[in-house]
């Protein structure tokens, strides 16, 4: 991402990639020692996510989400083969297993979400 797209996108709600009412907030990224981008995710009553993978070009997308606020009722993260789950974090590879979001019932959920992409390095012969 460039500087000028970087800085027309920090700290400013956005519409999230599914669009499927959640927001995101972009609140950092880097490019050294391997890119990443640092989110706020904010999902209001009868916000989902349904199930999908995250596309890459090349390399492997790995993801890290804390929940910060979970809802009264729904809201539930699913993961087909998280790398580590438990009540607060997620941990998966967003490029290879099926994750979504049930639909928020009731209250509201607030999410840390940290990715990056891992390079594969070419095998030499």
């Amino acid at each position: 991402m460039k500087m000028g797209e970087f800085l027309s996108k920090v700290f400013r709600w956005q519409k999230g990639r599914q669009n499927t009412g959640y927001d995101k907030m972009l609140l950092g990224g880097g490019l050294w020692p391997v890119p990443f981008d640092l989110y706020l995710l904010r999902f209001l009553e009868g916000h989902e996510i349904p199930p999908h993978v995250d596309q890459v070009e090349s390399g492997e997308h790995y993801r890290l989400n804390i929940i910060l606020k979970s809802p009264e009722s729904g809201g539930e993260f699913i993961c087909r083969e998280p790398i580590y789950e438990s009540r607060l974090i997620k941990f998966f590879r967003s490029d290879l297993s099926e994750h979504s979001v049930n639909k928020i019932l009731k209250g509201r959920r607030y999410v840390l979400s940290i990715g990056w992409v891992k390079k594969i390095k070419q095998k030499s012969i």
